[in-house]
């Protein structure tokens, strides 16, 4: 994610300076006229807004607070740091504090989709949000600021609460249908143009019925997203029960080393427990979710 955003910032004339653990992912990039850092401190040096997008939380810690190599090291009082990896609300604010009393401004801002289009939820200070959202435009069509720090990963676990926890619900919907004899082919089309209808139920006939597994992102991403919303779910005493289940069916899946495998690998494990498989010989048309006026229900 983070190669597309950085062109994104290059295509609209800005410099900038990239750093990660494999030089290679950022050779695109520096082909382009980005320039190589050998260390996050290095990239803070050479930047007034410094961006990360990571895998989790451990990694951003590491990549901020290290205290030879970190970006802190490198920052300057009035630099703005933003984070763009679905972290752990805490963890944003922990790291905040500390930025804060380097004299350094915050944004956690989580994306959802693919640059130049994605959603970006943004948390921290009004002035923050300002002075970064033409950074941000550069990089999304849908800017939100949320609210104070720590806000925009949650709303970003919101959000994959209920991609990903739906994803299993259409998942057991299906083997239903399947172990009750209806044709997988003819139900795929009436699921996206009934009440049951999603986005992410979209994933379902291209990923799973035809048995490749790769729509979206890795198992291991999707799984420490989930696992990360449902304890945001226990630290704030909201239910979380189907969310729960979801998140011990992809742990399950991580369990059979299928974590670096696209996402919905995960329908294999209640393929094993409902004793049916989710395949179709026949092509499935595309009959994709479509926004409906809330005023016709359902």
């Amino acid at each position: 994610m983070g190669n597309p955003m950085a062109r994104c910032l290059l295509d609209a004339g800005h410099e900038v300076t990239v750093h990660d653990r494999r030089r290679e992912a950022t050779a695109s990039l520096c082909d382009a006229g980005a320039h190589w850092a050998d260390t996050p401190r290095a990239a803070a040096e050479a930047s007034e807004v410094l961006f990360t997008s990571l895998p989790g939380p451990h990694e951003v810690e590491e990549a901020v607070l290290d205290p030879p190599t970190g970006i802190l090291a490198g920052s300057r009082r009035g630099n703005a740091y933003v984070d763009m990896t679905t972290n752990a609300p805490g963890v944003v604010r922990r790291i905040a504090g500390v930025c804060r009393e380097r004299g350094v401004e915050m944004l956690d801002a989580p994306v959802s989709g693919r640059p130049p289009a994605m959603t970006i939820m943004a948390g921290g200070e009004a002035a923050t949000f300002a002075r970064c959202r033409p950074l941000l435009e550069a990089m999304g069509r849908n800017i939100f600021h949320v609210g104070p720090i720590g806000t925009g990963c949650v709303a970003k676990l919101v959000t994959q609460y209920l991609g990903y926890a739906n994803f299993v619900t259409s998942l057991e919907g299906l083997l239903i249908g399947a172990r009750a004899g209806v044709d997988l082919a003819v139900l795929a089309q009436i699921v996206p143009v009934s009440a049951g209808a999603s986005r992410t139920f979209d994933n379902i006939p291209r990923s799973v019925l035809s048995g490749t597994f790769t729509a979206g992102g890795t198992l291991d991403i999707v799984a420490k997203d989930m696992h990360l919303a449902c304890e945001l779910a226990r630290e704030v005493g909201a239910p979380a029960h189907m969310g729960l289940l979801a998140d011990d069916v992809y742990k399950r899946a991580q369990a059979q080393g299928w974590g670096q495998r696209g996402f919905p690998i995960v329908a294999r494990i209640l393929e094993t427990m409902a004793g049916a498989e989710l395949r179709t010989s026949e092509p499935v048309a595309e009959a994709r979710y479509q926004d409906r006026d809330p005023r016709r229900g359902p």
